[in-house]
């Protein structure tokens, strides 16, 4: 992007050199310098769409890649860049988050839709206008300066709280995690906070990713089944996280405006703080949850209270929180609302009602561990 501009066509480019590698690469061997050939063969590619739509040689210099003098990269790793350009104020709000979480986060189009709780094909078009926008705008790859960068931070958070959140729990396909994406997202959550490291939500964020993950390797057993948190091997959590993840909280809170961020990483600090289940610190977390609603109010939010009302007041309380959301369109495709009413419902002595509360959320979540999580608590409900 820096070098050709045009940013639709350099992400088409380097799709196309990655995919050349995964055919050249297994047969004739990785390249001494993997990211200087995706950047040749990228450049050659790109050059050669220009000079002819037909590209009749792509095949061609494919075959011969691996011999192509190789280009010179910078060690600099440009992805917090990308993420900045990305969230360009050009960009509606929407359309910055789309198209980063698709050109940085490398989600599918049904996977961002999935986030946003919108259909695929409205995704679609949003990062199709978002693209057109930057081709339009000219716009540089390079960091912004500091004052137009903290505009575009509170995107890029939500940018990297979306790839954590896909990696922790897929929203489609055979596996609970992809760790490739949480990985990716505490990464970047760490180089983001050595360039703002006064910025307390950038801490926050990074708490919260580091004390979720550390409950990573206790969410499925040896068959892959998902293990709810309250069944959960606590000796199986990993420590030095939940340690690093407390001690940035710690550091953060009371020393920098308070949001979403670290209220949801002390959340999770609670429960990770918790010698077991039963001694989790209910009340605390709900009026955590209360600070949280009133700082950042959405669906999700008020999702995760109801549960947490119900650990206080009753599974009743919590069933009639969560029927606030039953009109709420942006919940009207999502599954957790009817796992959580299954959950609630079966606290309360319901199992038929949460039965057939389970059965529906089975049926409309696309990830199979959640599917077969779901229907193993309706079957054993009768």
């Amino acid at each position: 992007m820096r070098r050709h501009g045009q940013f639709d066509a350099c992400e088409d480019a380097v799709q196309e050199a990655l995919f050349a590698a995964t055919l050249q690469w297994p047969k004739a061997g990785a390249p001494d310098n993997p990211r200087s050939w995706l950047m040749t063969v990228a450049s050659r590619r790109l050059v050669d769409e220009w000079r002819s739509e037909g590209a009749r040689r792509r095949r061609e210099e494919t075959a011969t890649a691996l011999e192509l003098p190789v280009q010179e990269v910078t060690a600099y790793d440009d992805t917090l860049t990308l993420l900045f350009l990305c969230c360009h104020p050009a960009l509606s709000v929407p359309s910055q988050l789309a198209l980063t979480l698709r050109a940085v986060g490398g989600l599918t189009t049904a996977e961002i839709a999935n986030a946003f709780l919108v259909p695929e094909a409205t995704m679609a078009q949003r990062i199709s206008r978002a693209k057109q926008s930057i081709r339009g705008a000219g716009m540089r790859f390079d960091l912004p300066p500091e004052p137009e960068r903290a505009q575009r931070l509170l995107v890029v958070l939500h940018v990297l709280y979306l790839i954590f959140n896909e990696g922790y729990t897929s929203s489609s396909g055979p596996a609970v995690h992809r760790t490739d994406l949480t990985a990716e997202a505490i990464r970047l959550a760490r180089l983001l906070l050595v360039l703002v490291p006064a910025e307390g939500e950038v801490a926050g964020l990074l708490a919260l990713m580091l004390l979720t993950d550390a409950r990573r390797e206790a969410r499925t057993d040896a068959d892959g089944w998902l293990i709810p948190l309250d069944e959960q091997r606590r000796d199986l959590w990993n420590t030095a996280q939940i340690v690093e993840g407390v001690a940035l909280l710690t550091r953060t809170l009371g020393k920098a405006p308070i949001g979403p961020y670290q209220l949801q990483a002390a959340i999770a600090a609670v429960h990770d703080e918790a010698p077991s289940a039963k001694d989790t610190d209910w009340p605390q977390i709900l009026a955590l949850y209360e600070v949280l609603e009133r700082v950042s109010r959405g669906p999700v939010v008020t999702l995760n209270r109801a549960v947490a009302v119900a650990m206080v007041h009753g599974p009743r309380a919590g069933l009639a929180l969560l029927g606030t959301l039953d009109e709420d369109e942006r919940m009207a495709h999502n599954h957790r609302l009817d796992a959580v009413r299954g959950h609630l419902l079966e606290m309360a002595g319901e199992p038929v009602a949460a039965r057939e509360s389970y059965l529906r959320a089975a049926r409309m979540t696309a990830s199979l561990p959640e599917q077969r999580y779901l229907a193993l608590r309706a079957a054993r409900l009768g």
